[in-house]
């Protein structure tokens, strides 16, 4: 009777072996899926486009600039007008193709009622882009 470390050891369901089944099956499920995506793919219609140069078209729309100063004045590009002048002149630019961009500039200490007041102008007017001018901090 020999003696031997391994000789009581009954291991019966180790594989030493890799199962080579699962992989050829996976493999031959990504060959069938290749050669049905393959076709559609290349699948291409010729039509023969004709030639044309063209250029883009850079316009950019105008700007209009409103100013609000501390007084609670309403500039239109640096001129001075009033509540009337400026409903007319927004309903004017709103009519402009294309449409310009209404800059608000407001002093810091303008109430912010004038303010409201000229955005509403400009939206009962026709305006549709509208922006606000600041002054960044100094660092």
């Amino acid at each position: 009777m020999a003696m031997s470390p391994f000789a009581g050891d009954d291991d019966d369901g180790l594989m030493n072996e890799i199962n080579m089944t699962p992989l050829v099956d996976v493999m031959l499920v990504l060959l069938i899926v290749f050669m049905v995506t393959i076709p559609v793919i290349r699948h291409a219609v010729k039509i023969d486009l004709p030639h044309a140069s063209s250029q883009k078209e850079d316009t950019k729309p105008a700007q209009v600039t409103v100013s609000i100063d501390a007084n609670g004045n309403v500039l239109w590009d640096n001129t001075k007008v009033d509540d009337a002048a400026l409903a007319l002149k927004i309903a004017q630019a709103a009519q402009a193709s294309p449409q310009p961009e209404l800059h608000l500039d407001a002093d810091r200490k303008v109430a912010y009622e004038k303010v409201a007041q000229v955005m509403s102008a400009a939206q009962a007017g026709g305006l549709t882009k509208i922006g606000f001018v600041t002054q960044p901090k100094a660092r």
